[in-house]
């Protein structure tokens, strides 16, 4: 634990908090975008944003695994759950998350259908080879950070010959969702301008820095790779106030002892074998964007889920109220939502934000109540 306190230390927050005071421009209005929904945690539990000048302003991100996906794609999950014969397998924050109707997988599994709440894939490979007569689709989400498992999980699902086992595959990558809030801004689309951002963690090991280079320098943007403690926060803060300070846009990387500039190559080789870019995808808050998603691969087809099942089309809207898509953007605040912590809260979500874990609402709920009065 000595090792983490080191970058939880309050006296050298209040020393990063005072130089940033010092160096920001006070003529200049800062706005960064932490792109990943764990920072977003951080800032809140960590009260960054009362560290921070009044002219630095911290926007929340897409980086939320659970939030992006669209209500098409949960009303995939419970179709296939309802279907005869099958056991779904997911993250427990997928459970919670309304489809169309307010349904949703936990509702699903009440009226009897097989849910399974799983801590990760090689917990459904498991399912699978205990319940051979069953077929077990592993509900697939996340970022470049959860998907080397689902693609090892594939590998190794071939090798034991498995008949019975699925992937619904709902891998989405993060430099597209970084082009398009970009593109949006520069057509100024529904959009916030931005500085900079904060780039994320745990991705971040896994594609390395050099992912980000091309984004950055196409619409001149400052992109600092941060780790999630509270002294990283504010020193990547403070290399983006630099960077803007200098008139300088480059891509660089605070979290150096776990992020490299090549990521995992390992990791990379295992997703490249089994798994392919999607021509577009939909995400929520953002629209259909290119090439931002996964697909399993011809040679893997047969353990796909889209192609193995039929899945009817969607007819369900989201909530006219809630601001999930707005916020996920970063063009409006969960403050801002006129549902946040009256009718929507994490026992009774509306909204994906509210049900992940890794939600902008669900942060500002836990850790700002203060802000909501």
């Amino acid at each position: 634990m000595d090792y983490i306190d080191d970058f939880r230390n309050g006296k050298l927050a209040r020393a990063l908090a005072k130089t940033i005071a010092y160096e920001v421009d006070p003529l200049r209005h800062y706005k960064f975008m932490e792109f990943c929904g764990g920072h977003t945690h951080a800032i809140h539990r960590y009260g960054i944003p009362s560290l921070l000048p009044k002219n630095v302003e911290m926007i929340h991100g897409p980086g939320c695994p659970v939030c992006v996906l669209p209500m098409a794609r949960i009303d995939n999950a419970i179709a296939l759950a309802q279907m005869a014969n099958v056991i779904l397998c997911s993250y427990g924050d997928m459970l919670r998350v309304p489809g169309a109707d307010k349904n949703s997988l936990l509702k699903t599994k009440a009226k009897g259908a097989d849910v399974r709440m799983i801590y990760s894939v090689d917990d459904a490979l498991s399912i699978a080879q205990k319940n051979p007569s069953k077929n077990v689709v592993f509900f697939a989400i996340g970022f470049e950070t959860t998907t080397p498992p689902t693609a090892a999980a594939l590998i190794r699902a071939r090798q034991l010959e498995l008949k019975n086992f699925f992937v619904f595959c709902n891998h989405v990558l993060t430099p597209p969702a970084l082009e398009s809030i970009l593109q949006a801004q520069n057509n100024e689309i529904d959009s916030i301008p931005l500085d900079g951002f904060i780039g994320p963690a745990h991705v971040s090991i896994v594609i390395g820095s050099q992912a980000y280079e091309a984004v950055g320098k196409k619409y001149k943007k400052s992109i600092v790779i941060s780790g999630f403690e509270p002294l990283d926060v504010l020193h990547s803060i403070l290399m983006l106030i630099r960077q803007l300070n200098e008139n300088r846009c480059e891509v660089e990387n605070q979290y150096k002892r776990a992020v490299n500039i090549e990521g995992n190559l390992k990791t990379q080789s295992i997703m490249a074998e089994t798994l392919e870019l999607r021509s577009s995808f939909e995400w929520r808050g953002l629209g259909w964007i290119p090439n931002s998603a996964l697909q399993i691969k011809a040679p893997y087809r047969s353990f796909d889920a889209e192609y193995q099942f039929q899945l009817p089309p969607s007819t369900g809207t989201e909530h006219k109220a809630c601001e999930c898509g707005a916020i996920l953007r970063g063009v409006k605040k969960p403050t801002d939502c006129k549902l946040f912590a009256k009718v929507c809260t994490p026992e009774n979500p509306l909204g994906s934000c509210m049900v992940s874990s890794e939600g902008a609402c669900a942060a500002v709920y836990a850790y700002s109540r203060a802000d909501i009065h």
